[in-house]
């Protein structure tokens, strides 16, 4: 197993909050792609794959259906995606992925978290250089294929780490590499469960118990905020006992 793996299974992957919090990034993920790449899945790879994902979550299929019409609708405001990067306590790196209508409102409120919490907002690139951008794909397993068989296809798509996960497969591919990697899963009868897109951290920084308390105040306002879609941090927490 490496590297991308180790750093999922050690970390407390939280869930997006409650199902209302859920199903609202979601709307916001569907009604970005819909501006982007039109309202039919058939057609539009992005749409197809956050569709995999709302269905995973159990988000209703009428909930989708008004996202879509919302994105296409002439009085629907466009959705702007934002990136915000600064250090928590202790030296920590934080990575805030956000989707707004308001970019004022969403980096007043991020500035303000990091302020409260001991830390300071940074200039916009400062420090993605710390993370690797990684799309995570879940697919089910397929009759008489070995997962060595599959990285070996992979490998020439940007896949660069699999893994099994129950009775799914987890691939973890280069960003740029997303529509490569879903076009071929999709036309050799894969089906998807569910895309994710993650940042990995270079490098883990160990904080004591006390520490990542003040940390975790941090994390938790910026991943309550309703524009906030994703937090990502350079942390390493402690892994809980099997």
């Amino acid at each position: 197993m490496g590297r991308a793996f180790e750093y999922r299974k050690a970390t407390k992957m939280k869930r997006w909050g409650n199902m209302a919090r859920t199903f609202t990034k979601l709307g916001k993920q569907i009604t970005i792609a819909v501006k982007n790449g039109g309202a039919d899945p058939a057609i539009n790879p992005s749409l197809r794959a956050i569709m995999h994902t709302a269905k995973r979550e159990n988000m209703p299929k009428d909930t989708v259906d008004r996202a879509i019409k919302k994105a296409t609708s002439k009085d629907f405001t466009d959705y702007k995606e934002v990136n915000y990067e600064g250090y928590g306590a202790f030296g920590i790196a934080v990575f805030v992925e956000t989707a707004t209508d308001n970019i004022m409102r969403t980096v007043a409120n991020v500035r303000s978290y990091f302020n409260k919490c001991n830390g300071s907002l940074g200039t916009s690139g400062s420090l993605e250089f710390l993370f690797d951008h990684k799309c995570v794909f879940h697919i089910n397993k397929k009759e008489g294929v070995s997962l060595e068989d599959l990285e070996l296809e992979l490998i020439d798509y940007g896949v660069d780490e699999l893994d099994e996960d129950e009775d799914t497969i987890v691939l973890y591919g280069e960003f740029s590499q997303n529509s490569a990697i879903q076009k071929y899963l999709e036309e050799n009868g894969f089906e998807i469960t569910s895309v994710e897109f993650e940042r990995i951290p270079n490098d883990l920084k160990d904080l004591t118990a006390e520490q990542r308390v003040q940390v975790d105040k941090l994390l938790e306002k910026l991943e309550e905020d309703e524009d906030v879609q994703n937090v990502f941090h350079n942390m390493r927490e402690e892994v809980e006992a099997e």
